[in-house]
């Protein structure tokens, strides 16, 4: 029984998945009846009227993933490296909420105090940098969760041992201590990327109006009537992003071991 409601809940979670697959093959614009197989919507996605844009969009989403991505794991490699401090019992466990805090806030009141904090300071304006500082808003408290997991598991013996030998901080740093969480510090970055390249809420609040990225862009020709080539995309997109995520997994299984 247990099996079949596993099997049944992971077939509710990708079957629409599926669904947006099959109809990325198939031969009828319109996606009303099934008219055969072919690769052509995947094509019109590079070589189509609408490629310029496609890729325009798909290039900001690169760039502002990458832009991200870099300053959040710096971010929350230092921000695990702080939480090791010996900080008082309540300063501890208020620093430990406050990094838990983004990850449990949903999209929209993160984007909302962005536009809040733009009217309120007139900082900020809507464009890149914006984006910028709400991706690395979302990103930071995810890169810190998996870093200080593996500083926690790796513990501080080996450190003291170094020291007991003589060994400088920067040389332990850089040969006893990142050399071990370097895994876990590649699977948040990897994490990290891909919330990047999957985030519509915080995008549409803070981009400007040349700052289109890919899921603004399935978003907008959504409300237009869903395009074959919307779903060529979209499944492009997600099999990018299952990759993604596999590659975290095996660095963050090859963390465990």
């Amino acid at each position: 029984m247990i099996r079949w409601l596993g099997w049944a809940t992971l077939g509710f979670m990708y079957l629409p998945l599926l669904a947006v697959a099959l109809f990325s093959v198939n031969a009828t614009r319109l996606g009303t009846s099934w008219g055969g197989f072919t690769w052509r919507w995947y094509g019109e996605v590079f070589t189509g009227p609408d490629s310029p844009r496609i890729l325009e969009a798909a290039g900001n989403t690169l760039l502002l993933a990458v832009v991200s991505t870099g300053i959040a794991t710096v971010l929350g490699t230092g921000l695990a490296f702080a939480l090791r401090a010996p900080w008082r019992r309540w300063q501890r466990a208020g620093l430990e909420n406050l990094l838990l805090l983004p990850v449990v806030t949903p999209d929209l009141i993160i984007a909302a105090a962005l536009v809040a904090l733009r009217q309120a300071f007139a900082v900020l304006p809507l464009g890149f940098p914006a984006m910028v500082v709400g991706h690395v808003t979302l990103q930071v408290s995810f890169v810190a969760l998996i870093v200080r997991s593996r500083l926690l598991a790796i513990g501080d013996q080996q450190e003291e041992a170094a020291r007991d030998l003589y060994a400088s901080d920067s040389f332990v740093l850089r040969r006893v201590v990142l050399p071990q969480i370097l895994p876990a510090i590649l699977a948040g970055a990897m994490l990290a990327f891909t919330l990047s390249i999957d985030d519509v809420v915080i995008s549409f609040f803070t981009a400007g109006p040349a700052d289109v990225t890919l899921p603004l862009y399935i978003q907008a020709a959504v409300k237009r009537g869903m395009p074959p080539e919307i779903h060529a995309l979209s499944t492009l997109v997600f099999l990018a992003t299952v990759v993604l995520v596999l590659i975290a997994t095996r660095f963050h299984r090859k963390e465990a071991r």
